[in-house]
């Protein structure tokens, strides 16, 4: 026979048949006093019911609901742990939500990026490469992975992952390829090839971002030309403490998480540009401006063995 449900879709159980051994009174003698369970004995019936009910049906149709909103709830309070610098929380954060989602190539993107940061390149590497296995045709891993070789001192490995970035996002996709072209500077190799690429990149742009100029006067630093790399490193900066002034302005507005996640991610951008510039003084024999550069950018942030370079 099939199973019954109520209206409400719940299984409705068999009849509970109490032996006659067990009643409360005999057939032949009846009274109203026994002839139905008393209130304590009817709840209780219900109670027995309920806790073989909800565990069977009611906790599996919830839990979908439940891990949703455990997942949602963990990244929101990365998120904030990140915001106020407070990395081993946002690991923390982003482990629950992996133990209830079930492995992510973005989460265990996310979580290599957070622990690199955090100076723990060792995991961080594990988790990139586990989202590398589960998604292989997904950019973000190997970007973040490109990241963890260079932090790690391998040239080739990095190449070989901002390489296939690039074959997954496609050449016309522009973040991708200043990414190449900002690895290859990081590693010092083709140097040649990244500067004309970057150069390509940024002649067809009215107004390119800070960013991208950052890279160009990196690599044209690298290819010797201080003069044309101080003039874009400039440029770059002005043009981010332009961005950070606007987020302060919009303070009132922006959600306080999101405007300390925006001016830490912009802090960050700055002071790896003011790395770069001081990298440039000092080519130019300019060794204290090069010097407060330098020690702007460690008040910024900059931090190659953590993947802030």
């Amino acid at each position: 026979m099939g199973q019954a449900y109520d209206d409400l879709g719940f299984p409705i159980p068999a009849e509970f048949e109490v032996p006659e051994s067990a009643r409360g009174f005999s057939p032949r003698t009846k009274s109203r006093r026994n002839a139905r369970p008393s209130r304590t004995k009817r709840w209780a019936v219900v109670l027995v019911a309920l806790g073989v009910l909800l565990p069977a049906v009611v906790v599996p149709e919830l839990m979908p609901f439940a891990t949703e909103a455990v997942v949602r709830w963990s990244l929101e309070r990365a998120f904030a742990c990140e915001a106020r610098d407070d990395l081993a929380g946002a690991v923390r954060e982003v482990s629950r939500a992996l133990s209830w989602h079930g492995d992510d190539a973005s989460l265990l993107a996310a979580r290599a990026m957070l622990r690199l940061e955090s100076g723990d390149a060792a995991r961080a590497r594990d988790d990139v490469d586990r989202a590398v296995a589960l998604a292989p045709s997904r950019v973000e891993p190997y970007r973040v992975r490109a990241i963890v070789h260079v932090v790690a001192g391998r040239a080739e490995a990095a190449l070989a992952d901002v390489a296939k970035v690039v074959d997954l996002a496609g050449e016309e996709n522009a973040e991708a390829v200043n990414l190449r072209a900002y690895v290859r500077g990081l590693v010092g190799r083709e140097i040649p090839e990244a500067l004309d690429e970057v150069e390509r990149l940024l002649g067809g742009m009215p107004s390119p971002p800070p960013e991208f100029l950052d890279t160009r006067g990196f690599l044209r630093h690298l290819a010797g030309h201080q003069d044309s790399a101080l003039a874009d490193l400039e440029l770059a900066i002005d043009l981010t403490r332009q961005q950070r002034q606007q987020a302060m302005l919009l303070s009132g507005r922006l959600d306080p998480l999101t405007l300390l996640q925006r001016m830490r991610s912009l802090d960050h951008a700055l002071a790896v540009m003011f790395h770069h510039r001081g990298l440039v003084f000092e080519a130019q024999g300019q060794a204290r401006q090069a010097s407060a550069d330098f020690e702007m950018a460690r008040r910024k942030g900059f931090a190659p063995e953590r993947g802030i370079l």
